[in-house]
Order: C-alpha cells, then sequence, then structure tokens
C-alpha cells in the first residue's frame, strides 16, 4: 500500500488519527475546508487538496459526522473515478450505507467501516484495536482488510451493516444512554468499589463525545429503541421481583 494515495476529507480528531496510522504505509492527502484544520494538516507534513482532485486517490475515507456525510457526498460524487473506493467511518451503518448507495456513482466502490476506538481509547496506537467492515460495493475491500489485519494490526470483523447496528445498539448505544444518565446523577461519591470505578472509566471514554456523536449512536441507529425499552423492562421487572420477595419474607 506504499504507493496508494489516500485522501481523509475532514481533519477533526479521527481524521487526524487516521492520518498518524496510514502515513507510514501511503501517501496521504487531507481535503477539509477549515483553514484551521488545513493549517493542522501542513504542521503535520500533510498536503492538502480541494474536494475537486479527490480523482488523485484510490482511496477516499470521510472522517465526518453522520450529519456532515449528505452534503459531502454530493459535493464529492461530481470528481469520483470508477474503481476508487470511497469509506466512511461513522458510527452507525445502515444509514451511511443508504446514503453512499444513493448518491455516489455506480463505478465507485464502497466499503462501511466503525473503527471501535478513537483518539482518546487508541492514545497509545491502535495495534489490537477492532474495526469493523461492511463491503457493499467492488471487490477491493479484501485488500483493505487484510490491510488492517496484516499491517494496521487490526481485529477486524466483517459484518452487514444490519448485523453492525443491531449489536452496536448495546455495545455502544446503550453506553452513551447510561453515560448521559449517570451524569445526570451528580458528583460521583468519595465511597466507592471498585467495580463501580471500572464502570466510570469506561462511560468516561463516551462521556465527553460531541453531541453529534450521541445523535448518531443513541437516535441514528433505529435498534436503540428496543434495547433502550428492554433495560427499562428489565429494570422494572427487577423491582418487581424485589418487591415480591420483601412481601413473602
Amino acid at each position: 500500500m506504499s504507493s496508494t494515495i489516500v485522501v481523509i476529507i475532514g481533519f477533526g480528531a479521527f481524521g487526524r488519527l487516521a492520518a498518524r496510522s496510514l502515513s507510514s504505509h501511503a501517501e496521504v492527502l487531507v481535503c477539509d475546508p477549515s483553514p484551521d484544520a488545513r493549517r493542522c494538516a501542513q504542521d503535520a507534513g500533510l498536503q492538502t487538496i480541494g474536494i475537486e482532485e479527490v480523482g488523485r486517490a484510490e482511496i477516499v475515507i470521510l472522517a465526518m459526522p453522520v450529519p456532515a456525510l449528505e452534503s459531502c457526498l454530493r459535493q464529492l460524487s461530481p470528481f469520483l473515478r470508477s474503481h476508487q473506493v470511497v469509506l466512511d467511518v461513522c458510527s452507525i451503518k445502515e444509514e451511511p450505507v443508504r446514503m453512499m448507495q444513493a448518491l455516489l456513482p455506480e463505478g465507485v466502490e464502497i466499503l462501511a467501516t466503525h473503527p471501535m476506538f478513537g483518539p482518546q481509547s487508541a492514545n497509545d496506537g491502535i495495534n489490537g484495536h477492532q474495526i469493523v467492515t461492511c463491503p457493499v460495493r467492488g471487490r477491493h475491500w479484501r485488500c483493505i482488510v487484510r490491510f488492517l489485519r496484516q499491517r494496521l494490526g487490526l481485529r477486524v470483523i466483517i459484518a452487514t451493516p444490519e448485523e453492525h447496528d443491531r449489536q452496536a445498539a448495546l455495545t455502544q448505544g446503550l453506553t452513551h444512554l447510561l453515560a448521559r444518565a449517570i451524569n445526570g446523577l451528580g458528583t460521583t461519591p468519595v465511597i466507592r468499589t471498585r467495580s463501580f470505578d471500572l464502570i466510570m472509566e469506561g462511560l468516561a471514554m463516551v462521556r465527553n463525545d460531541a453531541p453529534e456523536i450521541f445523535e448518531a449512536v443513541v437516535h441514528g441507529n433505529r435498534h436503540v429503541a428496543s434495547v433502550r425499552s428492554n433495560f427499562i423492562a428489565a429494570l422494572v421487572e427487577e423491582s418487581s421481583l424485589s418487591r415480591r420477595i420483601r412481601l413473602t419474607a
């Protein structure tokens, strides 16, 4: 992949992490209209380009939140060429895949991905972390999966967009809901167990995520509603069971 050109569209926190991870394996170009982002990329020694130049790349990475995706796809589409691979890194998969299939030219290959890590959790590197890949269109995704496994050391899970969102509704959606709910309970107590500390450490990884991430993970994933309902039902059932036990004691 050393001769491969990769364009990263969106040079926020995750775009910067992707650039650091890929720059020793490929030529990385950055496309972002923000002057601050362009300056940051140039300070990192990366070339910045306009969106009309994305045809130079073999792989285009869309490193942006779900709300910005549709507008980006509409701007990007006229400048893509056949057999380029476009992949997203959004936290949900069904809706981004629907948009990419609808808005990208037919000859463009599509690989939907969700790195199950971020700048905070991958502070010491991405090796050993998990990434979900959802092949949508084209054949080059197999080469990319092999690169992710062998060169970046990632644990790759291949799934459909629906499989991803269904499982992520529990593992990610519920985590964000718990973080938001526990935030509303007030100050963390001084008297606490190690198990409580571990729970809080896990929730801290998502507590300060941008509002658009919470919105996508919780409200953009159609499967989260049933997970939330089942969780609440389980709490109600546990409370009812405890009450019945007390009454019969």
